[in-house]
C-alpha cells in the first residue's frame, strides 16, 4: 500500500468519523462510504490499492475485523431479555438458515444453470450469513420491540459461525469429491460447533478473571485494561482454529460468557473492541471497493444482477416468515426482519475463503454474485435502514411497541454502538 492510498484511507476515516454524528439518521452507512472511496481508489479508479493488497491480505484484515465484531456484539446483548425471546434467534437459525441455504441452492441451479451444483451451493452458504452493522438501526434503536433487536443481532452474530464448518465441507466437495469426505460432513459439522463454543467458553471466563483480578489486587494496569477484551476475543479465535473448531462461534461465544461473567462495566471494557472492530470494517470495506469489486463487475450478467435481487429478497423473506409462522410476531415485525438480513464482512471473509482453497471452474462467476450482492446489500440496507425504522414505528406507535410481547418498558440502557 503506498502512501498516497494510506493518506486517501486516513482522510476517509476521518472526513466521515467528523460528521458520523451528523449522518447517523441520514440514509447514508458508513459501508456505502468506504465502499466507495475504496472503489475510487480500487482498479476502476486511481489504481493506488489494487496492485497493493492481495486477497490474501484482505482475507486476514476481514477474519480479525469479524472476529472484534462478533466479540463485541455478543458482549452487548441483553441477556435477561434474550432468555424472555430465545424463541426469535431459535427459529431463526433452526428453522431459517436451512431454508436460506436451500432456498439459495435452488436458486443458482435455476437462475445460473451453468454452475456445479457444489459452486451453487458454495454461494448459497457464502451469502447466508447476515451482517447486523450494515442495519445497525434496527439493531440499537430501543423504540423497536427487544425481541426483534435481539434476534437480529443475536443470528448475525451465530448464523456466520454455523456456516464455517458447511463452508468447509463444500469446498472439500469440490476439491476432492469422495465417499470419505462425504461421510465426515456430520463429524465436521459437529467438531466446528463443538469446538468453537469450548473456546469461547474458555475465551470469555479468561477475559472475566484477569479483569475481575485486576479489581481485587490491581494486577492490571489502567493502559492495558481495554486490551484484554481485545485479546481474550483473540484468545478464543486461536484456541478454536487449534482445536478444530469455528473461530467465529468462538469470538461470539467468548463475548456471550463475558457479558453473563463480568456483567458489570461491560461496555466500557470492551470499548477498544468496538473502536478497533470499527476502523477494521472501514478498512475493510474500502480493500472490498478496491481489489474485489472493479474486477468482479466487470462483464456482468443480468443473471448475476437477478440472483443477487432474489438472495436479498426471496431467498432471505421467505424463510423469515415461515420461521415465524406461530411465534405471534405481527407482520410488520417479520416483513423488517427478512429485509434486514443484509449482507457483509461475514460473505466478504467466506468469499475469499473461497477463492483461495479452490480452483472452481466459474470462479469469476461466483465471484460476480458474492461482490455483487454484497454491494446491493450495502447500498440498498444503508439508504433503507433509517427510514424504515422510522415508519415502522409510526405505524406500530410508541404505546404499541412499548406493550408488544416480548418488548420491555426498560430496555436495559441500550448502548448506540454505532461504527462510523
Amino acid at each position: 500500500m503506498d502512501e498516497v492510498a494510506l493518506l486517501c484511507m486516513a482522510l476517509a476515516v476521518l472526513a466521515y468519523a467528523a460528521f458520523s454524528e451528523r449522518v447517523r439518521q441520514a440514509p447514508l452507512s458508513s459501508a456505502m462510504v468506504f465502499v466507495a472511496v475504496g472503489f475510487v481508489l480500487g482498479t476502476e479508479g486511481l489504481d493506488r490499492l489494487s496492485g497493493n493488497v492481495t486477497t490474501t491480505g484482505l482475507e486476514a484484515i476481514t477474519n480479525a475485523t469479524l472476529v472484534l465484531v462478533l466479540f463485541g456484539d455478543a458482549s452487548q446483548i441483553d441477556v435477561p431479555a434474550l432468555r424472555r425471546d430465545v424463541a426469535v434467534p431459535v427459529r431463526l437459525l433452526a428453522i431459517g438458515l436451512p431454508l436460506t441455504l436451500a432456498l439459495g441452492l435452488l436458486a443458482g441451479l435455476v437462475v445460473l444453470p451453468e454452475l456445479l451444483a457444489v459452486e451453487a451451493l458454495l454461494i448459497a452458504i457464502i451469502l447466508a450469513p447476515t451482517d447486523a452493522a450494515l442495519g445497525q438501526a434496527v439493531v440499537i434503536d430501543a423504540r423497536l420491540p427487544s425481541r426483534l433487536r435481539q434476534g437480529l443481532n443475536v443470528e448475525s452474530g451465530l448464523n456466520d459461525g454455523i456456516c464455517v464448518p458447511l463452508l468447509a465441507v463444500a469446498l472439500a466437495m469440490a476439491d476432492v469429491e469422495t465417499g470419505e469426505e462425504t461421510s465426515r460432513v456430520l463429524r465436521s459439522l459437529v467438531e466446528e460447533i463443538g469446538w468453537g463454543v469450548v473456546a469461547g467458553v474458555v475465551g470469555g471466563v479468561v477475559t472475566t478473571l484477569v479483569l475481575r483480578g485486576a479489581r481485587r489486587w490491581g494486577g492490571v494496569a489502567r493502559i492495558w485494561r481495554p486490551l484484554v477484551a481485545a485479546a481474550g476475543a483473540g484468545l478464543a479465535y486461536a484456541l478454536a482454529l487449534i482445536l478444530g473448531g469455528s473461530g467465529f462461534i468462538a469470538a461470539f461465544v467468548a463475548g456471550l460468557v463475558f457479558r453473563i461473567t463480568y456483567q458489570s462495566d461491560v461496555e466500557r471494557e470492551v470499548e477498544l473492541v468496538e473502536e478497533g472492530s470499527s476502523l477494521l470494517a472501514a478498512i475493510t470495506f474500502m480493500l472490498f471497493g478496491a481489489i474485489v469489486l472493479g474486477p468482479a463487475l466487470d462483464g456482468l450478467s443480468w443473471t448475476v444482477v437477478v440472483y443477487a435481487a432474489l438472495s436479498l429478497t426471496v431467498v432471505r423473506m421467505v424463510p423469515v416468515a415461515i420461521s415465524m409462522i406461530g411465534s405471534r410476531i405481527d407482520r410488520p415485525s417479520v416483513l423488517l426482519m427478512g429485509w434486514f438480513g443484509p449482507r457483509g464482512l461475514a460473505s466478504i471473509v467466506f468469499g475469499l475463503i473461497t477463492i483461495e482453497s479452490v480452483e472452481l471452474p466459474h470462479a469469476h462467476l461466483v465471484t460476480q454474485v458474492v461482490a455483487l450482492t454484497v454491494l446491493a446489500s450495502v447500498m440498498l440496507h444503508g439508504v433503507s435502514a433509517v427510514p424504515l425504522v422510522n415508519r415502522f414505528v409510526r405505524a406500530q406507535g410508541s404505546a404499541e411497541v412499548a406493550g408488544a410481547p416480548g418488548a420491555p418498558e426498560d430496555d436495559g440502557g441500550a448502548r448506540d454502538t454505532t461504527r462510523p
